[in-house]
């Protein structure tokens, strides 16, 4: 068993956070000590009373919340009244028996835990002190809860982490089935260090055949701001959820610093791969297939992965291919022409169909890309753009006259 203790600055935000978790069906209040009634039977403004009674006793306390999570081992299966005893048992060991505080089974991890929120201030109006309570009292605590509940103990779970670490095969990172933080530390530990990758689109291309993303947020936000970086799991279908993983708390530190330095070094060591993957991709391309989906089932067979890059309508704008014999990455403009989408879309056969506001807003595009580049607009477009351009570089002189009669006139003195 894994404790761990969090002092918020207010009661409200760790409710809130438990109810939050609530309202999405992944938490439920399953105990609620010292309160009239039982924890099903509470509403929010209840809940939050029992403790804002006690709060209001020691207008002086900078502290007055404490928020506790118990984490158990993915192995042990706990019903509801197991987890409930625990975290009475655990409650009354660093001192807090006395107290109210409501207990939260969680369910947005691939392990069992438990949140507990209480104050620590008594009905006289005195403080329980929580000065070092995590290396003394809840240690004391787990350690005799191990012990008496035949748990899994944090010094082994710890050493047990460690060894998963590195698995025998590499498997896809499903949500709710494992541990977030493991499960991506795994997926890291195969990929960081063996796989040549140029930048984070890159990277993110091998993460995402393992339900994973390194994410940097928009470019307004704090992390992006700060040069930060956080790894996330993905859903099926490519959305991202569950809780993100700083880059910094993860045991091999692939931080944005460190991954900007891999990827100066791994350009330099993937050119002799390109080779081999440009004659893979020929040999396909002697019979070249029907389709863009043969087109990847044939890479797989020869172990490489086609990752297709396409925007929200659907439209293809680039391919991506993951050669996992020499572990190299490579975007289909990088080896060459006659390897990016536009081309291998045609050998195939594929066409894609442009909407005109679509075909108009990249040519546009282009025209910023390429200043001297000079486009052929769509016959049915001459007329009109030719009328918008004369408009714009001869534009109709035009008068502001004003009649002399309109015309203020000075007041005489």
């Amino acid at each position: 068993m894994v404790a761990k203790i969090t002092v918020p600055h207010s009661i409200t935000r760790a409710l809130n956070y438990n109810e939050k978790k609530m309202k999405e069906g992944k938490a439920e209040c399953i105990h609620a000590h010292n309160y009239l009634k039982d924890a099903g039977q509470l509403n929010y403004y209840e809940k939050l009373q029992g403790f804002q009674q006690l709060i209001s006793l020691n207008d002086r306390a900078n502290t007055n919340t404490i928020h506790i999570s118990l984490n158990f081992d993915i192995t042990e299966k706990l019903e509801k009244e197991k987890l409930t005893e625990i975290a009475v048992v655990y409650m009354q060991k660093i001192g807090f028996g006395e107290q109210p505080f409501l207990v939260y089974r969680h369910k947005d991890a691939g392990h069992p835990h438990i949140h507990i929120i209480s104050t620590n201030i008594k009905k006289d109006g005195k403080r329980i002190s929580i000065h070092n309570i995590g290396r003394n009292q809840s240690t004391q605590a787990r350690k005799e809860i191990e012990n008496i509940y035949q748990l899994v103990k944090a010094e082994n779970h710890k050493q047990k982490k460690y060894e998963e670490i590195r698995p025998l095969s590499l498997q896809k990172v499903l949500y709710g089935k494992a541990e977030t933080k493991q499960g991506i530390t795994n997926v890291l530990n195969e990929i960081i260090g063996k796989y040549k990758y140029t930048s984070l689109a890159e990277l993110n291309a091998i993460l995402r055949l393992y339900n994973v993303t390194a994410d940097r947020g928009s470019e307004q936000g704090m992390i992006y701001k700060k040069r930060g970086l956080v790894y996330r799991v993905l859903d099926e279908k490519g959305n991202k959820i569950g809780v993100p993983i700083k880059a910094s708390s993860i045991y091999n530190k692939p931080t944005l610093k460190f991954l900007e330095q891999k990827f100066i070094t791994n350009e330099s060591l993937r050119q002799p791969d390109k080779k081999k993957l440009k004659t893979s991709i020929d040999w396909i391309m002697v019979k070249p297939p029907k389709s863009l989906q043969q087109f990847k089932e044939a890479l797989q067979k020869e172990k490489i992965s086609l990752v297709v890059r396409q925007n929200d309508k659907g439209i293809i704008y680039g391919l991506t291919y993951i050669d996992h014999t020499t572990k190299c990455v490579f975007n289909g403009s990088d080896i060459g022409k006659e390897y990016s989408s536009k081309a291998i879309l045609e050998k195939c056969g594929q066409t894609q169909s442009f909407s005109l506001q679509e075909t108009i807003h990249d040519k546009k595009i282009s025209i910023k890309r390429n200043k001297s580049t000079v486009l052929d607009p769509a016959p049915d477009l001459k007329k009109d753009l030719s009328k918008t351009i004369e408009i714009i570089i001869n534009p109709a002189e035009e008068f502001s006259y004003v009649p002399y009669d309109l015309k203020k006139r000075k007041k005489k003195k």
